[in-house]
């Protein structure tokens, strides 16, 4: 499972309710995008960060 890398969120499940309260299961993923950051020690990695992460934290994109 994806998960994202700075804030650790992934899908998350739970029931769908019809108008009748009839719950059937369902997920939400979390909407991933795959960049490539800068590490600490210069060098560059791909990977899965939420768009809300990419919004908020300053990171230094490669």
């Amino acid at each position: 499972m994806a998960k994202c890398y700075l804030t650790g969120k992934s899908t998350s499940t739970g029931n769908a309710r019809s108008h009748s309260l009839r719950a059937t299961r369902r997920t939400w993923k979390a909407n991933l995008q795959t960049v490539r950051i800068k590490m600490e020690d210069g060098t560059v990695k791909k990977v899965k960060i939420s768009a809300r992460a990419l919004k908020k934290c300053d990171i230094e994109r490669a």
